[in-house]
């Protein structure tokens, strides 16, 4: 097959990166896209490096984004988003990206779909795959996002200005329910005969929250010691699939298996001291809540914007697993995972 060229921006959101393309440079025919974004991401690569493409071997690195005139009156700009397998020849829209939900604003700006003056933009994103608005506010230069700026998130080298994204009302953002069984907690049947306590929570990404201590771990783990643990990733997958029928997102485990981008599933624990991946140590008390986020089948090395989003909601959802592990606190809730804390 010969060669294809298609414009598009590599930008970073938050704790991710992706391709992000206008849609009117993509074809008009969907059923042709899933072809673009593998073969741009270098998917499937069973080495996961994906060493042809501009994906970085992780989930967090294989994504593209897709931004559109507004199809809807109460917003600026269309947004999908489609995480691409490293592993699989398999690209997922069932989900939102909330850390390229920063990116999109931006970006829609550099591709021309949108004008800004003065010294800051609001743009409102609809993001298509959740139908949910997420407005962005960040300063401006020339009409483009003023790069420069002191905000540094952990897990990103340096600092930049601030996009600011507020989620308006994210819950049911899939199932239509911020509970989607009406209970803060469920009994997940998994297909070894056992059972597990588990939250189902949906806000901006529907979620999974089981207790580290009740999958034998403290919730301190590096990432790749949860990745080569292959009977801690069957029994995360096991819930998470059982999780996605007890939601609602499909009818059996067999769909389960092939939704794979939701629901997110996520051990939480109790403060504790805690080695982050560039060394430095937490204290207990720089901390409310430890958690543990597994995405595609991998442990992420940050927390997912989406998933912080969810999980600070559960937090506060009186009997639920993340509030009886949270250390009380009616202020802001500080979330402490690989990378750092959100």
């Amino acid at each position: 097959m010969p060669l294809q060229s298609l414009p598009a921006l590599f930008m970073r959101g938050g704790t991710s990166n992706g391709l992000v393309f206008d849609v009117r440079d993509l074809p008009a025919d969907r059923a042709a896209w899933d072809a673009i974004f593998l073969a741009a991401m270098g998917s499937p690569d069973p080495n996961g490096r994906q060493l042809d493409g501009m994906g970085g071997g992780v989930s967090s690195l294989s994504k593209v984004c897709v931004i559109a005139p507004s199809s809807r009156d109460d917003a600026d700009i269309d947004y999908t988003f489609a995480q691409v397998s490293v592993g699989a020849a398999s690209v997922d829209y069932a989900g939102n990206c909330g850390n390229m939900a920063a990116a999109m604003a931006p970006a829609a700006l550099r591709l021309g779909l949108i004008r800004a003056e003065g010294a800051e933009a609001r743009v409102r994103i609809h993001n298509t795959n959740t139908a949910r608005i997420i407005v962005a506010t960040f300063p401006l230069e020339d009409g483009q996002l003023a790069p420069d700026g002191d905000l540094a998130i952990d897990g990103v080298a340096g600092a930049a200005a601030p996009i600011r994204l507020d989620f308006l009302d994210p819950g049911g953002a899939k199932t239509g329910k911020l509970l989607p069984t009406g209970r803060t907690r469920d009994r997940l049947a998994l297909p070894d005969g056992s059972e597990v306590e588990a939250s189902l929570v949906d806000a901006a990404n529907p979620c999974v929250f089981v207790a580290a201590s009740d999958l034998g771990k403290s919730g301190t783990e590096h990432p790749d010691d949860l990745q080569a643990d292959p009977a801690f990733l069957e029994r995360i997958e096991a819930i998470r699939q059982a999780g996605s029928v007890r939601m609602g997102l499909t009818p059996d485990l067999a769909s389960a298996a092939k939704l794979a981008s939701i629901p997110k599933v996520a051990i939480v624990a109790p403060p504790a001291e805690a080695k982050l991946l560039s060394g430095r140590v937490l204290a207990p008390e720089d901390m409310h809540l430890l958690v543990r986020m597994m995405s595609m089948g991998q442990a992420h090395r940050a927390v997912p914007i989406t998933g912080a989003i969810c999980l600070g909601l559960a937090c506060r959802l009186a009997g639920s697993i993340p509030a009886s592990c949270a250390r009380p606190d009616d202020a802001a809730l500080t979330l402490a995972h690989p990378s750092g804390t959100v």
